[in-house]
């Protein structure tokens, strides 16, 4: 499975940015998936997950209320629309993917990563 993440770039504090994640298989209704993100000189974190089945959703508690994770299964794609972005959430987010997972932010329960792509907010 090949996971692709775009729609990172530059933005200024309080705007909106959505990243998306396209997989390549047919079944991608099966995984899980996540958003990570790591900033400079720091490890990786997680930021949001959602489970397979979509049911559940969960995220880190500093951005509760700013971002939001969805999928759309027919698309084989996971979303993260950031919203009030703050300078601290520049880092380079990664899309995971976990086969019939539950998005949680267990990193070693993820099969499969993307490349990454960079958001940075400027203040």
């Amino acid at each position: 499975v090949q996971l692709q993440a775009s729609g990172g770039g530059l933005v200024q504090a309080g705007g909106s940015l959505r990243l998306s994640c396209a997989a390549s298989t047919r079944v991608f209704a099966r995984y899980g998936m996540a958003w990570f993100r790591q900033a400079p000189g720091k490890d990786r974190d997680f930021v949001a997950g959602i489970s397979w089945n979509g049911r559940s959703t969960s995220s880190t508690d500093s951005v509760k209320g700013r971002f939001t994770i969805s999928r759309d299964n027919a698309k084989n794609t996971v979303y993260l629309q950031m919203n009030s972005l703050k300078p601290e959430d520049t880092a380079v987010y990664y899309c995971a993917a976990e086969w019939y997972g539950a998005g949680s932010g267990m990193e070693d329960e993820y099969d499969y990563w993307g490349q990454g792509t960079l958001v940075t907010v400027s203040s």
